[in-house]
């Protein structure tokens, strides 16, 4: 063999080697990760199939993990970069066996939410940004977390730009669990400029900061009078600061077929008829339910409702007056989940 050939032979087998050493990905879990977990604020942007939209297309790019890992911790766009303590390197490198599984697309799809017509200043900033992929065009969820903290835009541009630091502490001050560890990347100012978050902060506040109202009920309960549910409503705002709501309904609706046998609960007013939803509701008035505010209600119902019957309700406020003043009520949770 000469010398040359040696070389070559060298040089392919340290490639090769290099090459092995690689960490391999696991598909499945990637698949999992995006798909059924936390990583749902990516599909947003990027399609629930890697087809892209917002964001460029992933299915079948054949990215190296550098380059992928690279582009989700340093992103060249005006994607927001995420962290290790949000998305670890051999969670992103099952992403990348699990987009390698995925067919290619010869084109990004649209984005899920356009510019409307007409928009503001700060909704065309909120859009084109990507924003409102994640938070819709009415940021409900934002306004209340906003309402929750009395916001400011000092406190605003903090979370755009250093989310990833402010986001925890966040939820905590919030007493909610972590639900998520992906949430937000944190943005660059380069890339989003302070005006920009000066438009948008004047789009959602003209919309209105929302309390932060949430209703959650439990699996039925059989009982010797029928099936017990058990409602959970609270105001997870910063107790002295968070919003009060003000002149609150809450309205479940009856499933076809079964009757109210009982019913507790502050405020309980009984049955009526939502003309609106052409349903029989079970109704409560709460005067008032401020920052860490906290009721259990139940319903007891002749018969349990179906997976495609089932509870649902919402709750409405008068108080403050804002854009969309209700949210609705999480179905009830699988059997043997708790009710919290």
């Amino acid at each position: 063999m000469t010398m040359r050939c040696l070389i070559v032979v060298l040089l392919l087998f340290a490639i090769s080697q290099r090459v092995a050493s690689q960490p391999v990905g696991d598909s499945e879990n990637g698949k999992i990760l995006w798909l059924e977990t936390e990583h749902v604020e990516c599909r947003d942007c990027h399609g629930d199939n890697g087809e892209g939209g917002f964001g460029p297309d992933l299915a079948g790019r054949d990215l190296t993990r550098a380059q992928f890992i690279h582009a989700v911790r340093k992103p060249w766009g005006i994607m927001p970069a995420f962290a290790e303590s949000q998305i670890s390197d051999a969670e992103l490198t099952d992403l990348i066996a699990y987009f390698d599984t995925l067919p290619g697309v010869d084109e990004p799809a649209p984005w899920r939410r356009e510019v409307p017509a007409g928009a503001s200043r700060g909704l065309a900033a909120a859009t084109t940004t990507g924003c409102t992929q994640c938070h819709h065009p009415l940021f409900n969820n934002g306004r209340a977390v906003m309402g929750a903290t009395n916001a400011t835009f000092e406190w605003f541009i903090g979370i755009v730009y250093a989310h990833t630091a402010a986001y925890p502490p966040t939820r905590a001050s919030l007493g909610e669990p972590p639900f998520e560890r992906l949430a937000m990347g944190s943005f660059s100012p380069s890339r989003v400029p302070e005006s920009m978050l000066r438009d948008m902060w004047t789009y959602i506040t003209d919309l209105g900061f929302r309390p932060r109202l949430r209703g959650q009920l439990s699996a039925g309960v059989p009982s010797s009078d029928g099936v017990v549910y058990t409602l959970t409503v609270d105001n997870s705002g910063i107790e002295g600061i968070g919003l009060t709501a003000e002149d609150v309904t809450v309205t479940l609706v009856v499933p076809s077929g079964a009757s109210v046998v009982a019913a507790s609960g502050a405020g309980y007013q009984g049955i009526s008829r939502d003309a609106e939803g052409n349903a029989d509701v079970a109704v409560w008035k709460v005067p008032r339910m401020a920052a860490q505010y906290h009721e259990t209600f139940t319903l007891t119902l002749s018969q349990a409702g179906t997976a495609e019957n089932d509870l649902r309700g919402r709750i409405r406020w008068a108080v403050p007056e804002v854009t969309t003043a209700f949210v609705n009520i999480a179905p009830p949770a699988p059997p043997g989940a708790p009710a919290h």
